[in-house]
């Protein structure tokens, strides 16, 4: 029987310490653990989202494909988080990592413990904007409308700002 290989998006947000850094630790443990990424944005420098006064995030958009399924992975992703040093203090608040699961082949969960597509995708371009230059005609399953679309509608007025490769390998 052949094993199935899922498609997942994924979201890397950090925004204390090595923001480069953390990024590329990150997308290492998630080829290693999850499976190889076939594709990824560039690296954005967004405006916190919910708590103001903080530091600018670094945010980057995935594509793994993985042998795991949807709560195989998550578990993987606190694990990984964990071991980066995420502490889950306030909602919302500054973290050295946090991977977000924004989308799991066309399918659709419902859990307490996962909900995929991401509710919060359509409300933030520092997912939208990533998520656009990296599958602009990937659809949502849920809303069924292309991301390149969702992102002409957001309401998000904060700053994304695409960073020169340059600048964060160096």
């Amino acid at each position: 029987m052949e094993n199935k290989v899922n498609e997942a998006y994924l979201l890397l947000g950090t925004n204390l310490g090595n923001r480069a850094g953390n990024l590329a630790r990150a997308r290492k443990a998630i080829e290693e653990r999850m499976g190889p990424l076939q594709k990824q944005s560039s690296v954005y420098e967004t405006e916190p989202w919910g708590i103001s006064g903080q530091q600018a995030f670094y945010n980057q958009t995935l594509v793994v494909f993985t042998p795991l399924g949807a709560l195989e992975l998550l578990t993987i992703i606190h694990q990984v988080e964990q071991e980066m040093g995420r502490v889950r203090k306030e909602r919302y608040g500054a973290r050295v990592i946090d991977i977000d699961i924004l989308f799991f082949n066309q399918e659709v969960y419902n859990t307490p413990a996962l909900t995929i597509p991401h509710p919060r995708i359509t409300e933030r371009n520092f997912v939208l904007v990533p998520l656009a230059e990296m599958a602009p005609g990937f659809i949502h399953p849920v809303l069924k409308l292309p991301i390149g679309a969702l992102l002409k509608q957001s309401t998000d007025q904060l700053l994304v700002k695409r960073l020169d490769e340059a600048k964060i390998s160096g």
